[in-house]
């Protein structure tokens, strides 16, 4: 069982476990309950109604939040020629192919975003066992297998606030829509972007509701229920 802290169960308190909250008065009561000394990371947790043993009702996909995560990004591009070039120029922190490949067997993961251009995916491939369990490893269904002439696109939006989400084996999904120091109508337009790029993406194989149950927290917060139909009514800002 998780033992909580004095401060943690004093919060917890002040949120009533019966009643469903707007996305926006959530975000309001994480703020005010927000007491730890650096800046927490807000986080929405969605329960779905898919069965993630069937291939068919996985959600995968990419949402690109207006206002960023609060947080620098570090972007690996594997590129050769030509497509290194680019990578380097549009703020890629590490690009490479035989050199990267070398440091990574080594032990070497610090960055936070894998890129591959495809003419390179061949020679990555046994990085899967390195890379694959810290969800660092470029795949098409991610999006991080790209095209030479979209690497700078994709750079730029990973500096900006790209955020992947999947479903994981409990059919929960889990984001970040920003730090808790940010802007109310900031958290509220990413959870928009975040929350419509979900929405848009439910697998045409679950039947029935999509979304069972919803729930924001911060890094060191209590979790607040959402109303879903408030939630899945926000529509990402043009």
């Amino acid at each position: 069982m998780v033992k909580h802290s004095r401060r943690y169960k004093v919060a917890a308190q002040e949120v009533d476990r019966d009643k469903f909250y707007q996305p926006e008065e959530a975000i309001g009561r994480l703020k005010e309950l927000s007491t730890t000394k650096f800046d927490e990371t807000v986080e929405i947790h969605l329960r779905t109604n898919a069965d993630p043993r069937h291939a068919d009702q996985m959600v995968r996909g990419v949402a690109v939040l207006p206002h960023g995560l609060g947080k620098t990004v570090r972007v690996l591009v594997f590129a050769g020629a030509d497509a290194a070039e680019a990578a380097r120029q549009a703020g890629a922190d590490f690009v490479g192919e035989d050199d990267l490949i070398e440091q990574i067997e080594g032990g070497w993961t610090d960055f936070d975003l894998g890129l591959a251009v495809p003419a390179v995916m061949p020679k990555i491939g046994k990085l899967g066992r390195i890379l694959g369990r810290k969800g660092l490893m470029p795949n098409p269904r991610s999006g991080t297998m790209v095209q030479p002439q979209d690497l700078p696109r994709v750079i730029q939006e990973a500096k900006g606030g790209r955020i992947e989400y999947r479903t994981d084996r409990t059919a929960i999904i889990h984001g970040s829509v920003g730090k808790i120091s940010f802007e109310t109508e900031q958290l509220m337009e990413n959870l928009a972007s975040l929350t419509s790029a979900i929405m848009r993406d439910r697998p045409t194989a679950i039947k029935g509701s999509f979304i069972r149950s919803a729930y924001l927290t911060s890094s060191m917060g209590p979790s607040i229920p959402l109303e879903l139909a408030s939630l899945q009514s926000l529509e990402a800002p043009e």
